[in-house]
């Protein structure tokens, strides 16, 4: 993190939101994320969520974490974290290895009890002095100033506390001078139906960025260079998100409709929610038994002349290979899109690997070749979706599409481009003859 003397000027910052599943840290990075790429920053963001369906609170195999990268020239979420944001003993422990040596560290220290320091592994308490490991802490009372701050809402006192990672959001919009317009819009359209729930949390968010400017324990903050992005639209984009729209412009160029068969498996099951929202652009979705079913139903949409995509991941990607041999041999349009996860045998679905080339390449019987394509950031799944396309659309071929994880469930910001500018596929409609 280059700083000047006083620390108020960084070129960019590694941000990690760590703490239970439940305590909101997803919302909490993305709700940040919303806001810094809103003043003008680049990002990069990394969601990382633990394997287990619901692990017992405190524990260091629950903790959920959220990873951005932001600033003037960023192309990764980062590696390690400038500031450490962690909501109990569990998420420090976690976490406690991947932060920068000049890094800061924030607290919530109403969570790091005896029985908390215990559960994730400690024997003592880890802060001392206001150290550990020679990086400075923050120890913030997030969980009782939002109690206190919500002590006359009409909201459950459980709900309240749930409220705490606004009050963690608005101290970290303070520290990076940011405003908090994005997420009170967002709180209000999220909670239309519920006006006591926006109005709860708006105000913690408030009183967080009060806490900051008032207890006098942050002693700078820090202000970002200007970004060098090129003047357009823009908006924050999931390579999930990506890929789904990639196909909808697509299919519309080419002037098909799109048909989806899929059963979901994560990281890829996004993909299939997000077209799911689009039938107004010719998307069917159809949510299969199975693997196999999902790659045969798409394969049945071939015959019949529509954009057929399959999404899957890596188990689910073994389970279609006899199928896809017979898309093969039948001389059919398909995309498989494969988002990648950890192997080998079912897998590991919150974990990231590249592991699926040698399967995309050669996984399948005798001479049966087809092209496989590889996207490289959130943003180019887009592109790359589109390509895929036109391939599997011109050559009359099934086509792979390689995405993973990372690039899945990441975001960065998306210059929305025009549509005269997408690739001509108007020409690449067959007919089917009935």
């Amino acid at each position: 993190m280059e700083k000047e003397v006083q620390g108020t000027t960084v070129s960019s910052v590694v941000i990690r939101f760590a703490g239970d599943s439940g305590d909101g840290m997803q919302l909490t990075g993305s709700q940040f994320a919303s806001a810094v790429a809103q003043g003008g920053s680049e990002i990069a963001t990394l969601p990382d969520f633990p394997s287990e369906i619901r692990a017992p609170i405190g524990t260091t195999s629950g903790v959920s974490g959220f990873q951005i990268q932001f600033g003037d020239s960023v192309l990764t979420p980062g590696d390690q974290a400038d500031i450490l944001v962690a909501m109990n003993p569990a998420a420090l422990k976690v976490n406690a290895g991947s932060i920068a040596h000049d890094g800061i560290i924030i607290i919530d220290i109403d969570a790091f009890d005896k029985k908390s320091l215990e559960k994730a592994g400690y024997l003592e308490h880890p802060v001392i002095d206001g150290k550990m490991d020679g990086r400075v802490v923050y120890s913030v009372p997030i969980t009782s100033r939002t109690l206190a701050t919500l002590d006359e809402s009409s909201i459950p006192r459980k709900d309240r506390a749930r409220c705490k990672n606004f009050f963690t959001l608005g101290i970290l919009l303070w520290l990076h001078e940011h405003e908090a317009d994005v997420t009170v819009t967002y709180l209000k359209e999220k909670f239309a139906s519920k006006p006591e729930l926006a109005e709860a949390n708006i105000k913690v968010l408030s009183e967080g960025m009060l806490y900051a400017h008032n207890s006098g324990i942050f002693q700078s903050r820090y202000s970002l260079k200007e970004s060098n992005l090129a003047p357009g639209t823009y908006r924050n984009l999931s390579g999930n998100q990506a890929i789904a729209l990639g196909l909808i412009a697509a299919a519309s160029g080419a002037g098909l409709e799109i048909f989806l068969g899929s059963y979901p498996i994560t990281p890829a099951t996004d993909i299939l929610q997000e077209l799911a929202l689009h039938k107004n652009f010719g998307v069917r979705t159809y949510q299969a038994e199975d693997e196999i079913a999902g790659i045969c139903s798409a394969i049945g949409a071939a015959f019949a002349g529509a954009l057929a995509v399959t999404t899957t991941s890596g188990p689910g990607m073994s389970l279609k290979t006899e199928a896809l041999g017979l898309a093969v041999i039948s001389e059919l349009p398909l995309i498989v899109i494969n988002v990648q996860r950890g192997g080998p045998s079912t897998g590991l679905p919150t974990k990231t690997e590249q592991s699926d080339l040698l399967q995309a390449l050669f996984g399948r019987h005798g001479e049966c070749p087809l092209p496989v394509i590889a996207t490289r950031s959130p943003a180019d799944c887009f592109y790359q979706a589109i390509e895929a396309s036109r391939i599997a659309l011109k050559y009359m071929t099934p086509v792979i599409l390689l995405s993973d994880g990372y690039l899945g469930n990441g975001s960065e910001p998306f210059q929305v481009p025009r549509v005269e500018d997408l690739p001509d596929l108007s020409g690449l409609k067959k007919d089917v003859e009935v």
